[in-house]
Protein backbone atom coordinates (compact mmCIF):
# COMPACT_ATOMS: atom_id res chain seq x y z
CA UNK A 1 0.00 0.00 0.00
CA UNK A 2 1.11 3.58 -0.54
CA UNK A 3 0.98 6.38 2.01
CA UNK A 4 -1.36 9.22 1.20
CA UNK A 5 -0.17 12.80 1.88
CA UNK A 6 -2.39 15.03 4.00
CA UNK A 7 -3.14 17.45 1.16
CA UNK A 8 -2.01 18.71 -2.24
CA UNK A 9 -1.61 15.37 -4.00
CA UNK A 10 0.03 15.81 -7.39
CA UNK A 11 -1.83 13.70 -9.92
CA UNK A 12 -1.02 12.45 -13.41
CA UNK A 13 -4.16 11.99 -15.53
CA UNK A 14 -4.45 9.27 -18.15
CA UNK A 15 -7.06 9.54 -20.91
CA UNK A 16 -7.05 7.04 -23.76
CA UNK A 17 -9.43 7.36 -26.72
CA UNK A 18 -11.11 4.23 -28.07
CA UNK A 19 -13.57 3.82 -30.88
CA UNK A 20 -16.39 3.02 -28.44
CA UNK A 21 -18.14 4.85 -25.59
CA UNK A 22 -15.72 7.72 -25.09
CA UNK A 23 -15.12 9.28 -21.70
CA UNK A 24 -14.65 13.03 -21.33
CA UNK A 25 -11.22 14.46 -20.50
CA UNK A 26 -12.63 17.73 -19.14
CA UNK A 27 -14.82 15.70 -16.79
CA UNK A 28 -11.77 13.77 -15.54
CA UNK A 29 -10.07 17.07 -14.70
CA UNK A 30 -13.17 18.19 -12.77
CA UNK A 31 -13.29 14.88 -10.92
CA UNK A 32 -9.61 15.21 -10.01
CA UNK A 33 -10.16 18.71 -8.63
CA UNK A 34 -13.25 17.56 -6.74
CA UNK A 35 -11.09 14.86 -5.13
CA UNK A 36 -8.72 17.62 -3.85
CA UNK A 37 -5.82 16.61 -6.10
CA UNK A 38 -3.65 18.84 -8.25
CA UNK A 39 -3.43 17.58 -11.87
CA UNK A 40 0.11 18.33 -13.10
CA UNK A 41 0.28 16.35 -16.34
CA UNK A 42 -2.05 14.58 -18.77
CA UNK A 43 -1.17 11.48 -20.77
CA UNK A 44 -3.39 11.01 -23.81
CA UNK A 45 -3.38 8.47 -26.60
CA UNK A 46 -5.39 6.29 -28.97
CA UNK A 47 -5.81 2.53 -28.95
CA UNK A 48 -7.97 -0.06 -30.63
CA UNK A 49 -8.47 -1.91 -27.33
CA UNK A 50 -6.98 -1.87 -23.81
CA UNK A 51 -3.79 -3.82 -23.12
CA UNK A 52 -4.59 -6.81 -20.94
CA UNK A 53 -1.63 -6.27 -18.60
CA UNK A 54 -1.18 -2.48 -18.26
CA UNK A 55 -4.28 -1.10 -20.09
CA UNK A 56 -1.91 1.19 -22.04
CA UNK A 57 0.88 0.27 -24.46
CA UNK A 58 4.62 0.15 -23.73
CA UNK A 59 5.30 3.61 -25.19
CA UNK A 60 2.63 5.34 -23.10
CA UNK A 61 3.72 3.32 -20.07
CA UNK A 62 7.26 4.70 -20.39
CA UNK A 63 5.89 8.23 -20.88
CA UNK A 64 3.77 7.81 -17.78
CA UNK A 65 6.76 6.54 -15.77
CA UNK A 66 8.86 9.56 -16.77
CA UNK A 67 6.02 11.96 -15.93
CA UNK A 68 5.59 10.41 -12.48
CA UNK A 69 9.30 10.85 -11.77
CA UNK A 70 9.58 14.34 -13.28
CA UNK A 71 6.57 15.79 -11.48
CA UNK A 72 7.04 13.69 -8.33
CA UNK A 73 3.42 12.62 -8.58
CA UNK A 74 1.64 10.92 -5.70
CA UNK A 75 -1.12 9.26 -7.70
CA UNK A 76 -2.07 8.34 -11.27
CA UNK A 77 -5.74 8.74 -12.17
CA UNK A 78 -7.14 6.74 -15.10
CA UNK A 79 -10.28 7.96 -16.84
CA UNK A 80 -11.32 4.34 -17.32
CA UNK A 81 -12.22 1.33 -15.16
CA UNK A 82 -9.23 -0.92 -14.57
CA UNK A 83 -9.19 -4.59 -13.68
CA UNK A 84 -7.59 -5.49 -10.33
CA UNK A 85 -4.61 -7.06 -12.10
CA UNK A 86 -4.08 -4.02 -14.34
CA UNK A 87 -4.15 -1.76 -11.28
CA UNK A 88 -1.61 -3.93 -9.44
CA UNK A 89 0.68 -4.19 -12.47
CA UNK A 90 0.63 -0.42 -12.99
CA UNK A 91 1.38 0.28 -9.34
CA UNK A 92 4.25 -2.20 -9.39
CA UNK A 93 5.76 -0.58 -12.49
CA UNK A 94 5.16 3.08 -11.54
CA UNK A 95 5.78 2.86 -7.81
CA UNK A 96 2.82 5.12 -6.93
CA UNK A 97 -0.88 4.62 -6.28
CA UNK A 98 -3.07 4.07 -9.31
CA UNK A 99 -6.79 4.86 -9.10
CA UNK A 100 -9.28 4.16 -11.86
CA UNK A 101 -12.39 6.19 -12.67
CA UNK A 102 -14.66 4.17 -10.39
CA UNK A 103 -12.24 4.40 -7.47
CA UNK A 104 -11.93 8.17 -8.01
CA UNK A 105 -15.70 8.68 -7.88
CA UNK A 106 -15.93 6.50 -4.77
CA UNK A 107 -13.21 8.61 -3.13
CA UNK A 108 -15.14 11.83 -3.85
CA UNK A 109 -18.30 10.30 -2.41
CA UNK A 110 -16.38 9.30 0.72
CA UNK A 111 -15.20 12.90 1.18
CA UNK A 112 -18.67 14.42 0.68
CA UNK A 113 -21.01 12.10 2.58
CA UNK A 114 -22.33 13.83 5.71
CA UNK A 115 -25.34 11.91 6.99
CA UNK A 116 -25.24 8.56 8.78
CA UNK A 117 -27.00 6.90 5.85
CA UNK A 118 -24.75 8.53 3.27
CA UNK A 119 -21.59 7.38 5.06
CA UNK A 120 -22.91 3.83 5.28
CA UNK A 121 -23.81 3.83 1.58
CA UNK A 122 -20.39 5.06 0.55
CA UNK A 123 -18.59 2.60 2.83
CA UNK A 124 -20.63 -0.26 1.41
CA UNK A 125 -19.73 0.77 -2.14
CA UNK A 126 -16.06 1.13 -1.24
CA UNK A 127 -15.90 -2.27 0.46
CA UNK A 128 -17.52 -3.98 -2.52
CA UNK A 129 -15.03 -2.25 -4.80
CA UNK A 130 -12.14 -3.16 -2.47
CA UNK A 131 -13.17 -6.81 -2.22
CA UNK A 132 -11.89 -7.42 -5.77
CA UNK A 133 -8.61 -5.64 -5.00
CA UNK A 134 -7.91 -6.99 -1.54
CA UNK A 135 -4.68 -8.67 -2.59
CA UNK A 136 -3.05 -5.22 -2.98
CA UNK A 137 -2.90 -4.73 0.76
CA UNK A 138 -0.68 -7.77 1.36
CA UNK A 139 2.07 -7.41 -1.20
CA UNK A 140 4.60 -7.45 1.63
CA UNK A 141 3.64 -11.02 2.61
CA UNK A 142 4.14 -14.32 0.85
CA UNK A 143 1.19 -15.52 -1.22
CA UNK A 144 2.61 -18.85 -2.36
CA UNK A 145 0.14 -21.48 -3.41
CA UNK A 146 0.98 -25.15 -3.64
CA UNK A 147 1.43 -28.28 -1.59
CA UNK A 148 2.20 -28.86 2.08
CA UNK A 149 4.84 -26.52 3.45
CA UNK A 150 4.50 -24.04 0.59
CA UNK A 151 1.56 -21.97 1.89
CA UNK A 152 2.88 -18.67 3.25
CA UNK A 153 1.31 -16.41 5.88
CA UNK A 154 -0.09 -14.11 3.20
CA UNK A 155 -2.76 -16.55 2.17
CA UNK A 156 -3.93 -17.04 5.76
CA UNK A 157 -3.99 -13.28 6.38
CA UNK A 158 -5.80 -12.70 3.11
CA UNK A 159 -8.51 -15.23 3.91
CA UNK A 160 -8.96 -13.71 7.37
CA UNK A 161 -9.24 -10.25 5.88
CA UNK A 162 -11.80 -11.44 3.34
CA UNK A 163 -13.96 -12.86 6.11
CA UNK A 164 -13.73 -9.58 8.06
CA UNK A 165 -14.62 -7.67 4.91
CA UNK A 166 -17.62 -9.89 4.20
CA UNK A 167 -18.78 -9.50 7.80
CA UNK A 168 -18.55 -5.72 7.62
CA UNK A 169 -20.47 -5.64 4.33
CA UNK A 170 -23.22 -7.76 5.87
CA UNK A 171 -23.38 -5.49 8.94
CA UNK A 172 -23.64 -2.31 6.84
CA UNK A 173 -26.29 -3.89 4.60
CA UNK A 174 -28.39 -4.75 7.67
CA UNK A 175 -28.18 -1.16 8.91
CA UNK A 176 -29.11 0.19 5.48
CA UNK A 177 -32.07 -2.20 5.37
CA UNK A 178 -33.37 -0.55 8.56
CA UNK A 179 -32.92 2.90 7.01
CA UNK A 180 -34.74 1.69 3.90
CA UNK A 181 -37.68 0.54 6.03
CA UNK A 182 -37.86 4.00 7.58
CA UNK A 183 -37.80 5.63 4.14
CA UNK A 184 -40.48 3.21 2.95
CA UNK A 185 -42.69 4.15 5.89
CA UNK A 186 -42.24 7.82 5.07
CA UNK A 187 -43.16 7.24 1.43
CA UNK A 188 -46.18 5.15 2.45
CA UNK A 189 -47.40 7.90 4.76
CA UNK A 190 -47.06 10.49 1.99
CA UNK A 191 -49.00 8.24 -0.39
CA UNK A 192 -51.69 7.68 2.23
CA UNK A 193 -52.10 11.42 2.72
CA UNK A 194 -51.81 11.78 -1.07
CA UNK A 195 -49.00 14.31 -0.92
CA UNK A 196 -47.21 14.02 -4.30
CA UNK A 197 -43.42 13.82 -4.43
CA UNK A 198 -41.45 15.78 -7.01
CA UNK A 199 -37.81 14.67 -7.38
CA UNK A 200 -35.03 16.78 -8.84
CA UNK A 201 -32.69 14.65 -10.93
CA UNK A 202 -29.90 15.43 -13.33
CA UNK A 203 -26.22 15.37 -14.08
CA UNK A 204 -23.88 16.40 -11.31
CA UNK A 205 -23.23 20.17 -11.15
CA UNK A 206 -26.30 20.98 -13.27
CA UNK A 207 -27.75 23.17 -10.49
CA UNK A 208 -30.21 20.85 -8.73
CA UNK A 209 -29.31 21.96 -5.22
CA UNK A 210 -29.38 25.65 -6.22
CA UNK A 211 -32.87 25.19 -7.65
CA UNK A 212 -33.95 23.25 -4.56
CA UNK A 213 -32.71 26.06 -2.30
CA UNK A 214 -34.47 28.67 -4.43
CA UNK A 215 -37.78 26.83 -4.28
CA UNK A 216 -37.79 25.80 -0.63
CA UNK A 217 -35.53 28.29 1.13
CA UNK A 218 -33.31 25.41 2.31
CA UNK A 219 -29.59 25.89 2.79
CA UNK A 220 -28.11 22.85 1.06
CA UNK A 221 -24.39 23.19 0.38
CA UNK A 222 -23.82 24.46 -3.16
CA UNK A 223 -20.48 24.68 -5.00
CA UNK A 224 -19.26 24.72 -8.59
CA UNK A 225 -17.87 21.19 -8.42
CA UNK A 226 -18.92 17.63 -9.14
CA UNK A 227 -20.91 15.87 -6.40
CA UNK A 228 -21.02 18.92 -4.09
CA UNK A 229 -23.88 17.26 -2.18
CA UNK A 230 -24.72 13.58 -1.81
CA UNK A 231 -27.27 13.25 0.94
CA UNK A 232 -30.91 13.41 -0.19
CA UNK A 233 -33.02 16.23 1.21
CA UNK A 234 -36.82 16.39 1.35
CA UNK A 235 -38.83 19.52 2.02
CA UNK A 236 -42.55 20.20 2.05
CA UNK A 237 -43.71 22.91 -0.31
CA UNK A 238 -47.09 24.64 -0.74
CA UNK A 239 -48.21 25.73 -4.19
CA UNK A 240 -50.26 28.85 -4.86
CA UNK A 241 -53.47 26.76 -5.03
CA UNK A 242 -52.88 25.49 -1.47
CA UNK A 243 -51.72 22.08 -2.69
CA UNK A 244 -48.90 20.53 -0.67
CA UNK A 245 -46.11 18.65 -2.40
CA UNK A 246 -42.77 17.20 -1.28
CA UNK A 247 -39.62 18.21 -3.14
CA UNK A 248 -36.70 15.76 -3.08
CA UNK A 249 -33.13 16.65 -4.04
CA UNK A 250 -31.19 13.54 -5.11
CA UNK A 251 -27.54 12.72 -5.76
CA UNK A 252 -26.23 13.88 -9.12
CA UNK A 253 -25.66 11.40 -11.93
CA UNK A 254 -22.56 10.96 -14.04
CA UNK A 255 -21.76 8.91 -17.12
CA UNK A 256 -20.91 5.32 -16.23
CA UNK A 257 -21.88 5.77 -12.60
CA UNK A 258 -20.20 2.82 -10.80
CA UNK A 259 -22.57 -0.07 -10.22
CA UNK A 260 -21.38 -0.29 -6.62
CA UNK A 261 -22.77 3.21 -6.04
CA UNK A 262 -26.08 2.49 -7.76
CA UNK A 263 -26.53 -0.57 -5.54
CA UNK A 264 -25.45 1.23 -2.37
CA UNK A 265 -27.57 4.31 -3.05
CA UNK A 266 -30.64 2.27 -3.98
CA UNK A 267 -32.78 3.63 -1.13
CA UNK A 268 -31.74 7.19 -1.95
CA UNK A 269 -32.42 6.84 -5.65
CA UNK A 270 -35.77 5.23 -4.85
CA UNK A 271 -37.04 8.72 -4.00
CA UNK A 272 -36.75 9.35 -7.73
CA UNK A 273 -38.11 5.99 -8.88
CA UNK A 274 -41.29 6.39 -6.77
CA UNK A 275 -41.93 10.10 -7.42
CA UNK A 276 -45.03 11.37 -9.22
CA UNK A 277 -42.94 13.82 -11.26
CA UNK A 278 -39.26 14.19 -12.15
CA UNK A 279 -37.73 17.61 -12.76
CA UNK A 280 -34.71 16.86 -14.94
CA UNK A 281 -32.33 19.76 -14.31
CA UNK A 282 -30.05 20.38 -17.30
CA UNK A 283 -27.07 22.72 -17.66
CA UNK A 284 -28.27 24.51 -20.79
CA UNK A 285 -24.80 26.03 -21.25
CA UNK A 286 -22.94 22.70 -21.39
CA UNK A 287 -21.20 21.98 -24.69
CA UNK A 288 -22.16 18.29 -24.66
CA UNK A 289 -25.66 18.94 -23.33
CA UNK A 290 -27.39 16.29 -25.45
CA UNK A 291 -24.89 13.58 -24.47
CA UNK A 292 -25.19 14.50 -20.79
CA UNK A 293 -28.99 14.25 -21.03
CA UNK A 294 -28.65 10.83 -22.65
CA UNK A 295 -26.47 9.64 -19.75
CA UNK A 296 -29.11 10.79 -17.24
CA UNK A 297 -31.79 8.86 -19.13
CA UNK A 298 -29.62 5.73 -18.96
CA UNK A 299 -29.29 6.02 -15.17
CA UNK A 300 -33.04 6.67 -14.82
CA UNK A 301 -33.68 3.52 -16.83
CA UNK A 302 -31.28 1.55 -14.62
CA UNK A 303 -33.09 2.57 -11.41
CA UNK A 304 -36.55 2.00 -12.93
CA UNK A 305 -37.55 5.67 -13.14
CA UNK A 306 -37.66 6.03 -16.93
CA UNK A 307 -41.47 5.67 -17.14
CA UNK A 308 -42.24 8.50 -14.69
CA UNK A 309 -43.49 11.79 -16.12
CA UNK A 310 -40.55 14.11 -16.66
CA UNK A 311 -40.17 17.84 -17.27
CA UNK A 312 -36.82 19.22 -18.38
CA UNK A 313 -35.55 22.27 -16.51
CA UNK A 314 -33.04 24.03 -18.76
CA UNK A 315 -31.06 25.86 -16.09
CA UNK A 316 -28.34 28.55 -16.28
CA UNK A 317 -29.94 30.56 -19.09
CA UNK A 318 -28.17 33.60 -17.60
CA UNK A 319 -25.03 32.18 -19.26
CA UNK A 320 -26.69 32.03 -22.71
CA UNK A 321 -27.09 34.88 -25.17
CA UNK A 322 -30.55 36.11 -26.14
CA UNK A 323 -32.48 33.39 -24.30
CA UNK A 324 -35.50 34.51 -22.30
CA UNK A 325 -37.33 32.40 -19.72
CA UNK A 326 -40.16 30.48 -21.34
CA UNK A 327 -42.12 27.21 -21.34
CA UNK A 328 -42.01 24.70 -24.20
CA UNK A 329 -45.22 22.70 -24.58
CA UNK A 330 -46.24 19.72 -26.69
CA UNK A 331 -49.17 19.63 -29.13
CA UNK A 332 -51.56 18.82 -26.26
CA UNK A 333 -50.46 21.91 -24.32
CA UNK A 334 -48.51 19.96 -21.68
CA UNK A 335 -45.30 21.54 -20.38
CA UNK A 336 -42.24 19.56 -21.44
CA UNK A 337 -39.41 22.06 -20.86
CA UNK A 338 -38.88 25.20 -18.77
CA UNK A 339 -36.04 27.65 -19.41
CA UNK A 340 -34.86 29.47 -16.26
CA UNK A 341 -31.93 30.39 -14.03
CA UNK A 342 -31.92 29.01 -10.50
CA UNK A 343 -28.96 31.24 -9.61
CA UNK A 344 -30.65 34.56 -10.52
CA UNK A 345 -34.27 33.47 -10.02
CA UNK A 346 -35.24 34.42 -13.57
CA UNK A 347 -38.08 32.19 -14.79
CA UNK A 348 -38.76 30.55 -11.42
CA UNK A 349 -42.35 31.82 -11.56
CA UNK A 350 -42.85 29.68 -14.70
CA UNK A 351 -41.95 26.58 -12.69
CA UNK A 352 -44.43 27.60 -9.98
CA UNK A 353 -47.06 27.95 -12.70
CA UNK A 354 -46.42 24.51 -14.20
CA UNK A 355 -46.39 22.77 -10.81
CA UNK A 356 -49.70 24.43 -9.90
CA UNK A 357 -51.17 23.24 -13.20
CA UNK A 358 -50.11 19.66 -12.56
CA UNK A 359 -51.07 19.40 -8.90
CA UNK A 360 -54.42 20.98 -8.18
CA UNK A 361 -55.96 20.42 -4.76
CA UNK A 362 -59.10 18.27 -4.70
CA UNK A 363 -59.19 17.30 -1.01
CA UNK A 364 -62.02 17.89 1.44
CA UNK A 365 -62.38 17.37 5.18
CA UNK A 366 -65.20 15.22 6.50
CA UNK A 367 -66.44 14.13 9.89
CA UNK A 368 -67.77 10.58 9.76
CA UNK A 369 -69.26 8.09 12.21
CA UNK A 370 -68.25 4.44 11.90
CA UNK A 371 -70.03 1.66 13.73
CA UNK A 372 -68.00 -1.02 15.46
CA UNK A 373 -68.86 -3.57 12.74
CA UNK A 374 -67.65 -1.34 9.86
CA UNK A 375 -64.02 -2.35 10.08
CA UNK A 376 -63.82 -2.95 6.34
CA UNK A 377 -64.66 0.70 5.59
CA UNK A 378 -62.19 1.84 8.23
CA UNK A 379 -59.45 -0.21 6.58
CA UNK A 380 -60.19 1.39 3.20
CA UNK A 381 -60.18 4.87 4.74
CA UNK A 382 -56.79 4.19 6.33
CA UNK A 383 -55.44 3.28 2.90
CA UNK A 384 -56.65 6.35 0.98
CA UNK A 385 -57.41 9.09 3.53
CA UNK A 386 -55.59 10.89 6.31
CA UNK A 387 -57.19 10.47 9.74
CA UNK A 388 -56.82 13.77 11.59
CA UNK A 389 -58.84 13.00 14.74
CA UNK A 390 -60.48 9.91 16.22
CA UNK A 391 -62.59 9.21 19.32
CA UNK A 392 -64.17 5.89 20.30
CA UNK A 393 -67.31 5.68 22.48
CA UNK A 394 -68.31 2.96 24.94
CA UNK A 395 -70.08 0.98 22.19
CA UNK A 396 -66.95 0.77 20.05
CA UNK A 397 -68.21 3.24 17.46
CA UNK A 398 -65.66 5.71 16.06
CA UNK A 399 -65.97 9.41 15.38
CA UNK A 400 -63.40 10.40 12.74
CA UNK A 401 -62.22 13.63 11.17
CA UNK A 402 -60.54 12.77 7.88
CA UNK A 403 -59.01 14.51 4.87
CA UNK A 404 -59.87 12.70 1.66
CA UNK A 405 -59.66 13.30 -2.08
CA UNK A 406 -63.05 13.87 -3.72
CA UNK A 407 -62.50 10.87 -5.98
CA UNK A 408 -62.70 8.59 -2.91
CA UNK A 409 -65.89 10.07 -1.44
CA UNK A 410 -67.83 7.01 -2.57
CA UNK A 411 -66.34 5.13 0.37
CA UNK A 412 -68.36 7.34 2.73
CA UNK A 413 -71.76 6.59 1.18
CA UNK A 414 -72.70 4.13 3.95
CA UNK A 415 -71.50 6.20 6.93
CA UNK A 416 -72.85 9.34 8.54
CA UNK A 417 -70.77 12.29 7.30
CA UNK A 418 -70.62 15.99 7.93
CA UNK A 419 -68.78 18.61 5.84
CA UNK A 420 -66.11 20.60 7.74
Amino acid sequence: MFDRPDSGERAILVHISFRYDQENLAELKELAKSAATNPVYVVTGNRQRPDSKYFIGKGKLDELKLAVEEYEAHVVLFNHPLSPSQERNLEGFLGVRVVDRNGLILDIFAQRAQSFEGKLQVELAQLKHLSTRLVRGWTHLERQKGGIGLRGPGETQLETDRRLLAGRIKQIQQRLDKVEKQRHQGRSQRKKSEVPTVSLVGYTNAGKSTLFNTLTGAEIYVADQLFATLDPTLRGYSLSNNTDIVLADTVGFIRHLPHELIAAFKSTLQEASEAELLLHVVDSNAEDRDEIMRQVYLVLEEIGADKIRRIEIFNKIDLLDNVQPHIDRDDAGNAIRIWLSAETGVGIELLYQVLSELFSSSKVRKRCHLQANQGDIRAKLCACAQILEETIDEFGDSELVIEIDVKHLGLLSSVVTEEL
